[in-house]
């Protein structure tokens, strides 16, 4: 018996643990409010009275508009989050639009707390993502079209690129509120503090020179 008791909880533990981010709500809504008035705290936002909520809280317009591009890397993300659409507020959702210019590209990076879905909406956009360490970190990639969709799952770093002729647009789902996003080349070359220089030119076999450029970029 106390074996069986042993193995129910660790298994009830195991689970409360696969499941500790973004829990499912228990009440309908929670639409995240910028004062307490009349509101409590929970998902780090306060929630309005739901006698107060209105559909304006649960409507966001506009992904069909196209964005101006003006980035270093060519692309331009549009996101819709509980920050911009209170509705969202512990729904488990995080919603971008992605504007590529030509050779456009959202460089390689990690979601801590979410695996993505991104729909080619117009264009042709090579995407892809690399297994871990233990899987012999292979690459998955393939050219999508218009009306094309890739899973990235959770953790592994991805990426996406413009490969058309022309201007193109992903819209991506991702099941966190706060996905946890790092990219790769901020994070370790952006860092704040930096990173020691010699060290990170060991760990890439660079010369400690083109590291301290890539410090100064990021």
């Amino acid at each position: 018996m106390k074996s069986f008791l042993a193995s129910v909880s660790l298994l009830a533990l195991t689970l409360s643990l696969a499941f500790a981010y973004d829990p499912s709500p228990v009440q309908d809504f929670c639409v995240a409010t910028t004062t307490s008035t009349n509101g409590v705290f929970v998902n780090g936002k306060f929630c309005k009275d739901p006698k107060l909520a209105r559909i304006e809280d649960f409507v966001f317009t506009g992904l069909d508009t196209p964005r101006p591009v003006t980035s270093a890397i060519g692309s331009t993300l549009t996101v819709v989050s509980a920050d911009n659409l209170g509705g969202l507020n512990t729904l488990g959702f995080f919603v971008v639009r992605v504007d590529f210019a030509v050779n456009g590209q959202v460089a390689p990076h990690t979601h801590l707390r979410a695996s993505e879905l991104l729909y080619v909406a117009q264009g042709t956009i090579l995407a892809g993502f690399v297994s871990s360490t233990e899987d012999g970190n292979r690459l998955f990639t393939k050219t999508l079209n218009t009306g094309d969709l890739i899973v990235f799952p959770m953790g592994l770093i991805h990426f996406a690129f413009n490969v058309g002729r022309g201007p193109a647009v992903a819209l991506t789902a991702l099941n966190s509120q706060n996905p946890g996003t790092n990219f790769i080349a901020n994070t370790m070359f952006g860092s704040n503090p930096p990173i020691n220089t010699d060290f990170l030119a060991r760990a890439f076999q660079l010369d400690p020179r083109i590291v301290m450029d890539l410090q100064n970029k990021f």
